[in-house]
């Protein structure tokens, strides 16, 4: 009887460990996305706060300097990199999603990398 007290509880747990761990899977991959030359590229003209590794890749210049994304909400991201021009039809920045070079699930990645950015 008394296990069937706890078994809410364990479940509870044990799923918040498996979201976790597919929230950093989700992360990894973003990361080598924003790297990747032949997808995202976005270290083409990106540079990123606190992120020293991709500061020694010699990110470019054009673009803005990805600060504070934590505090974005993840469809304002989703959006911008889907089709940056219905924000800013201006922008230098390809449309990944609407263009078909990135996939839902590939934005979504993306979004969750960008997501860890302070």
């Amino acid at each position: 009887m008394n296990i069937f007290k706890k078994l809410p509880i364990v479940l509870t747990i044990s799923g918040l460990v498996a979201t976790m761990g597919l929230s950093n899977d989700l992360v990894k991959q973003g990361e080598e996305l924003f790297k990747t030359k032949t997808l995202g590229n976005c270290i083409a003209c990106h540079d990123i706060n606190g992120k020293e590794d991709i500061q020694k890749m010699g990110p470019g210049s054009m673009g803005p300097k990805l600060v504070s994304l934590s505090a974005w909400p993840e469809k304002a991201l989703y959006d911008k990199i889907y089709d940056p021009y219905t924000t800013n039809p201006i922008s230098q920045m390809p449309a990944f999603g609407k263009s078909g070079w990135l996939s839902k699930d590939e934005i979504n990645a993306l979004v969750a990398y960008l997501k860890t950015i302070n």
